[in-house]
């Protein structure tokens, strides 16, 4: 597999920035601290052609206006409070050595805890292994986002406002303003809880079906979304500088929530699966089996022409206007795997006018203009024939084939063809389980995209690269990570690159690697580009912008600030966690008794954890209980008693809600929650390990919850292990197992489909869970919780002691004597079990062995056996402390200690005692709100950044041959574009901002833009993008047909064609100039006029200096005759700028 590839080991890429991720790290929970700068273009439209009026979009006359929701703005005062509230406890913090009403009770520390898995997991304030990020969407609580979840996200710029980042949701599309005062200092609305943090958003209507794709339209300043339903639906931009937008007033009824769909129509019968807006305005589209269809621009364009009463008849237009590119290929006589395989990504390549559609396994190439099929290749680069004499033979090779087995299976008897039968479905259902794991298909292709220098790059489900040219020809391959490509974006001279894992590439053109980091703790699904930032989304629905610059100089200027400034954006919250452990010896518990053990405890808990043991044993139910959990299955009616019986007694639904539960044969843990606090609390995921007879029968064994608090990572985890004295070497052995290979995942009752939009390769990721914790390869998933709790039967003894001098020091209450002879705390010493973890002064008498139903100490057991009384019964936890003297900050974000920590010897329900501690926990946490305040304050008040910034912003100096364009004959006209730079390359894209007519005066009508900015039909320019070396020229052809016949279509067939408008056009070319890596743009206009009348009319070409943005716009040269060519190339390169 790699023999092909080209070795990243024996690169040596320049300017390579690696952000390790062999050290586990988190900052603030995963949910770093803004980054970035907003590069806002200018744009308003100045240039030579100043007598150029735009004219109203389209949609002007398919909205009508109606009221909104008024939007209030956080108001800065309040901001501001919240930023003192923080410095006062902050100061409170560093100035008081008590901060806790309740005496915290002294601990023991086991030994071992600072080396190997046992090592803290680091957190900081800002992430020291990537750049600072800003949350534009900190990671959400997964139980508040189902039937939500976010699956694409999307930069759209209309050249007229700032850009919008557009997401499509299982239920609409939402957007953001990315502009500097909603990036810098808006939020969602505080009732929003589950959106706590966010920057403020615009919320559609709810649709009936998930968006699968998306794209922009520019030109239209539309979004279109395709759904799994079928329908395509097309969404107007927001005006967001428009003066009544948040007056309540605006074409798209309310603003804020519940905005609607300008138009939708049924598209496919099945989901469209893929949409791009082409080269030429066209909508394309793929669905399942191979289906492509084409919505013409003029269709389009009617019927969003049309008014809001004509809404229904504008949905019926474009539905039937429809070209079936299938059908149409398929009858000219060409056949291939890719029109029946699922068109799951398009590909509109803007230089070379091209369309890219891609299945799993193959690729079709096709002309955006003639819509002709160019070429179809596999994976490999090889052409596929398409012949009908290749389609025959091989149609004839498979009858032949067929015969032949035909003939050869009347010999088998009746039970060979059923063993052949079971075998061939066994072996379906392999291939099934393992698709997207191994095989052929690890290499298929995943996510695809185009570059300014016309190449096209593809990933793949095994991690490979893969660049193509224009044409479809495989140039070369690279590889730098293991695991599934999931999406990509460009920037300038850069290529982002989003895998599975959660990590970001970023590469240049020529494919060396310059920095790579863990962008997210969970799939990065898809990654779009706007505003100065490329934004990542999780799979978890996290939302992430990243400077265009990272991995850059600015990444440490900003990590520098930011880390100063943390008791800016610091929270601290307060919460009790009670948790219970008992082994319930098969039997149940009174209420009395639950309430002694539980209830009368809780009256200010946050969370409970109840973690049982041997609530079911016996030969029958272990090994029907271990049956269960191969096939995914849980849970016992007795266990089920004992959580309705625990929810009674805490009054479940009017003051506590139960979160999660988890059982394995007779373990059960349980996790209670108060309703006051629910909405800080979720992203809930359980475990089991079994450590019975051969690691798989749940005798002996843990179950595990995990969850996010006040967006920290806590895990609670139930043990029972080896009993009997002698077995200490087996206890500690179960232990280290079920530390090392305790895996979460989603409780089955809470199951969605936010990973649909994963690939399958998710199933085989060991390092993404169901959480999205992350952990460095080769770590337990335990090693990365900002705190664990263990709690359980642990079934240590006293050692070295008789029965009756135990008795005897418990009698009198020695418990100091006897804790010495603790097989636990010498264990622990020893650092050879639960290294590094804390146990509270131990005041109560050994909670194992007694007699059922026998009160008092006398109860111990007095049976033929006579065990020792022992400490079976434990609470132990670790939280982010490297040292008892830690105070909490985003340093150590989780602080606690233990307020009590007790056996209830009044129960006598079982022969162990139910035991009990309660943790007082401090959580450090950021408000998202203020540091995103704080990191627009550095960017406008740190001179080395500005000064960063401003030269970054800078677009190399150039120069477009000319204003005027008049094409009259065949021939091509030759634009030329002269990079006056002598060092940075500089970037072009040329589009077409609107076409008009020319009146029998000369003048030119209102200029209309088609869908994308595209091209008209009769025109070609070619390249259409590209990079411009230093002191270096551009040529571009222009040239057009002689004269262009337009078909209708109508339900996919052509029902009549017709000679377009023979009048003389006018066009507007915008030449957009970039630099390497920046948003910043400078625009020149090219007026073009295509004379079919033999008409020669002048046009006005001088400029408009009054324009306060002049200095944005590109120089332009004199016009003049030249002889030649190199005359011409003579001229433009002494020509000075004025």
């Amino acid at each position: 597999m790699d023999d092909q590839k080209e070795d990243p080991s024996n690169k040596k890429p320049t300017n390579f920035h690696f952000y390790s991720d062999k050290i586990p790290f988190c900052s603030d929970s995963d949910e770093d601290s803004s980054d970035g700068v907003d590069f806002l273009t200018n744009f308003s439209f100045n240039d030579a052609s100043s007598n150029y009026q735009k004219t109203p979009r389209i949609f002007d006359r398919f909205y009508n206006s109606s009221s909104s929701d008024d939007e209030g703005d956080v108001s800065s005062s309040s901001n501001y409070q919240r930023r003192l509230d923080y410095m006062l406890q902050f100061l409170d913090r560093k100035l008081s050595t008590s901060y806790s009403s309740d005496q915290p009770l002294p601990e023991f520390v086991g030994a071992g805890g600072d080396t190997g898995i046992f090592k803290l997991p680091a957190r900081a304030p800002v992430h020291p292994n990537r750049p600072p990020s800003l949350e534009i969407r900190p990671h959400p609580l997964r139980e508040t986002q189902v039937g939500r979840f976010l699956r694409n996200i999307l930069c759209v710029n209309d050249n007229d406002n700032g850009p919008q980042l557009w997401a499509g949701t299982e239920c609409g599309v939402r957007v953001w303003d990315l502009n500097i005062d909603d990036m810098y200092g808006g939020q969602a609305e505080d009732g929003e809880l589950e959106e706590g943090g966010t920057v403020r958003y615009w919320e559609s209507a709810q649709v009936e079906s998930a968006t699968m794709c998306l794209v922009g339209d520019g030109g239209s300043r539309a979004l279109w979304t395709g759904h799994k339903d079928g329908r395509i639906r097309c969404w107007k931009m927001m005006d967001f500088f428009s003066e009544n937008f948040f007056c309540g007033t605006g074409n798209n009824g309310s603003y804020r929530n519940g905005f609607q769909e300008v138009l939708a129509w049924q598209a496919h019968h099945g989901p469209v699966l893929s949409i791009v807006v082409s080269s030429y305005g066209d909508i394309w589209s793929g669905s399942e089996g191979g289906a492509i269809k084409i919505w013409p621009w003029e269709a389009v364009e009617k019927s969003l022409s049309l008014t809001i009463g004509e809404r229904n008849m504008a949905a019926l237009l474009i539905e039937r206007s429809y070209i079936d590119l299938r059908s149409q290929v398929t009858l000219n006589g060409a056949y291939s795997n890719v029109f029946t395989s699922e068109v799951k990504y398009m590909l509109s390549d803007h230089s070379g006018a091209k369309v890219w559609s891609a299945g799993f396994q193959s690729f079709a190439l096709w002309d955006a203009c003639t819509r002709e099929l160019l070429k179809v290749f596999n994976i490999d680069g090889q052409i596929e024939n398409m012949s009908p004499d290749a389609l025959l033979e091989d149609e004839m090779k498979m009858k032949s084939l067929s015969g032949s087995k035909e003939k050869a299976q009347n010999s088998f008897n009746f039970f060979q063809r059923s063993c052949n039968a079971i075998l061939g479905a066994a072996d379906a259902v392999r291939r099934a389980a393992v698709k997207g794991s191994f095989g052929e298909d690890n290499r298929r292709t995943e996510a695809l995209v185009s570059t300014v220098d016309g190449m096209v790059w593809t990933g793949c489900a095994n991690g490979l690269l893969v660049q193509w040219d224009r044409n479809g020809n495989r140039l070369h391959e690279f590889q730098y990570h293991s695991f599934a490509v999931q999406c990509f974006c460009t920037i300038g001279e850069r290529i982002w690159v989003g895998y599975i894992s959660g990590t970001v590439q970023v590469l240049d053109l020529n494919g060396d690697l310059l920095g790579e980091w863990v962008a997210h703790s969970s799939p990065v699904i898809d990654l779009a580009v706007g505003g100065g930032y490329v934004f990542t989304l999780a799979n978890h629905g996290g939302i992430r912008g990243w400077n265009i610059t990272s991995p850059g100089p600015l990444d440490n200027l900003f990590r520098t600030e930011l880390a100063g400034k943390e008791f800016l954006y610091t929270k601290l919250e307060n919460l009790k966690i009670l948790a219970g452990t008992w082994n319930v010896a098969q039997g149940r518990a009174t209420p009395d008794s639950l309430i002694s053990w539980l209830g009368s405890a809780a009256t200010d808990i946050g969370i409970i954890v109840a973690g049982l043991q041997e609530v079911e044993m016996g030969a029958g139910f272990l090994a029907m209980s271990a049956a269960k959990e191969t096939m995914g299955l849980e849970g016992s009616s007795a266990g089920q008693w004992w959580l309705d019986m625990i929810g009674k007694i805490l009054d479940e639904g009017s003051t506590f809600s139960r979160v999660g539960s988890r059982q394995l044969a007779g373990l059960l843990i349980s996790v209670w929650v108060r309703n006051n606090i629910r909405g800080h609390l979720g992203d809930v995921d359980v475990a089991a390990v079994p450590c019975g007879l051969g690691r798989a029968i749940g005798n002996k064994g843990a179950v595990g919850l995990r969850m996010r608090v006040y967006g920290r990572v806590m895990c609670f985890v139930n043990c029972h292990f080896a009993a009997h004295l002698e077995a200490v070497s087996r206890r500690n052995a179960d232990f280290d197992h079920v530390y090392r290979t305790m895996v979460f995942s989603r409780p089955s009752n809470l199951l969605n489909t936010a990973s649909a939009v994963v690939s399958s390769a998710v199933q085989i990721l060991r390092v993404t869970n169901a959480m999205g914790i992350n952990p460095v390869e080769g770590m337990p998933e335990l090693s990365e919780a900002d705190m664990v709790v263990f709690l359980g039967d642990f079934n240590y003894r006293l050692g070295g002691i008789s029965d009756d001098e135990a008795r005897d020091f418990v009698s009198q209450r020695c418990f100091d004597w006897l804790k010495e002879r603790d097989q636990l705390r010498e264990e622990m010493e020893a650092g050879n079990v639960f290294q590094g973890m804390r146990e509270g002064y131990i005041g109560f008498p050994p909670s194992y062995k007694f007699e059922k139903h026998q009160s008092g100490l006398a109860g111990y057991d007095s049976g033929e056996k006579k065990r020792i009384p022992a400490w079976c019964d434990r609470i132990l936890y670790r939280d982010n402390r490297s040292a008892l003297a830690s105070t909490c900050s985003l340093d150590c974000p989780v602080v606690s200690s233990i307020v009590q920590y007790e056996a209830c010897m009044d129960v006598t329900d079982s022969d162990h005692k139910p035991v009990r501690c309660i943790l007082s926990v401090e959580v450090a946490r950021v408000d998202e709100l203020v540091r995103r305040q704080v990191f627009g304050e550095i960017i406008r008040s740190n001179e080395k950044i500005k000064r960063f910034l401003e030269e970054m912003s800078k677009v190399p100096e150039a120069i477009v041959s000319t204003n005027n364009i008049i094409l009259q004959n065949q021939d091509p006209s030759i634009l030329r574009i002269t990079n006056k730079s002598k060092k940075n390359r500089a970037l072009f894209e040329i589009c077409c901002e609107g076409l008009a007519t020319i009146k029998e005066d000369g003048q030119a009508s209102n200029h209309c833009p088609r869908g994308g900015f595209g091209f008209p039909q009769w025109l070609q320019v070619n390249p259409a993008a590209g990079i411009i070396e230093p002191d270096h020229i551009a040529e571009i052809s222009i040239r057009h047909e002689e004269y262009q016949t337009l078909e209708e279509f109508v339900d996919g067939v052509s029902r009549s064609c017709w000679c377009e408008d023979a009048r003389d056009k006018e066009v507007m070319l915008l030449v957009k100039m970039l630099g390497s890596c920046t948003t910043e743009i400078k625009r020149h206009r090219v007026r073009l006029r295509y004379s079919i009348t033999g008409k020669i009319t002048h046009m006005n070409s001088t400029s408009d200096n009054s324009n306060p943005f002049q200095s944005n716009l590109l120089h332009r040269s004199d016009f003049q005759k030249i002889s030649g060519f190199c005359d011409i190339v003579d001229h433009l390169r002494n020509l000075h700028s004025p």
